[in-house]
């Protein structure tokens, strides 16, 4: 657990809310702001957090935001494609900088996450009211920390196998559904120096991200994917002589001044 303050960007699109009512009703400020204040409530002095969203200028991830954020949440659904190209790859080098970054629910068809994966990270879904089980299957990982097994989501989107995305580094919650499908629910990857968590638990037609246990979920893999110490170096290539053994090298982000 990270002693420092963690700061965190929780990114929405924030369109549903504002174009249908069911979801305004469910979410009166935004699905954004429920992963706001569930952060909070979990992790408390350990995280400064604040929202941005795709109408923002820059969708609120300017150079100089990234620069100061640790840990960026991502939710999208029904404008993937809006999100600039440029801004994709100004958060890509971050993360492989050292930003962590957490990816809910149908973000795993963002630019960013299918970018980062080199998959096409397609599912199989089904929205029909479903019942869903989160079960841990890594409970000594660090994110599963005080999380109860299973968690039950009483009404939620069904994600179901196959899910095309490379093997998880780690693979934490597996989750089952009414129709017996099954899904990888929360899994883990390392890109350059950065770290991601994706969680997929939370769709904009039931209350999920007022669920404390999937709240909970969420800040401990916020803190999980944080670098500690801080750090936002993209790693670099070294000229090495034969025979030094790295002597004097402190690792592929430093010693810049030696790369070719």
């Amino acid at each position: 657990m990270n002693a420092r303050s963690v700061t965190v960007l929780v990114w929405g699109e924030n369109r549903h809310e504002q174009t249908e009512p069911s979801v305004a009703e469910i979410y009166p400020d935004g699905m954004h702001n429920a992963v706001r204040r569930g952060i909070e409530h979990w992790l408390g002095e350990r995280a400064t957090v604040t929202t941005a969203t795709l109408d923002d200028p820059e969708h609120g991830l300017t150079e100089e935001v990234l620069v100061g954020t640790d840990v960026l949440t991502w939710w999208g659904h029904a404008a993937h494609g809006e999100v600039s190209d440029e801004v994709v790859d100004r958060v890509h080098r971050h993360v492989l900088a050292g930003m962590g970054l957490v990816v809910l629910h149908s973000g795993h068809y963002s630019k960013i996450f299918t970018r980062l994966m080199g998959t096409t990270c397609t599912l199989r879904w089904r929205s029909a009211n479903d019942r869903e089980l989160v079960w841990t299957v890594n409970p000594s990982h660090p994110i599963a920390r005080g999380i109860p097994h299973p968690i039950e989501i009483p009404a939620q989107e069904m994600y179901g196998e196959q899910f095309d995305i490379p093997a998880p580094d780690e693979l934490i919650f597996i989750s089952s559904f009414t129709g017996g499908e099954v899904f990888r629910s929360g899994c883990t990857f390392r890109r350059g120096n950065g770290k991601i968590f994706y969680f997929s638990p939370g769709d904009q037609d039931y209350p999920v991200y007022h669920h404390p246990d999937v709240l909970h979920v969420i800040a401990n893999g916020v803190e999980w994917v944080a670098a500690d110490p801080p750090r936002r170096d993209l790693p670099a290539s070294l000229r090495q002589e034969t025979g030094d053994f790295g002597r004097g090298h402190r690792g592929a982000t430093h010693d810049k001044g030696a790369a070719e």
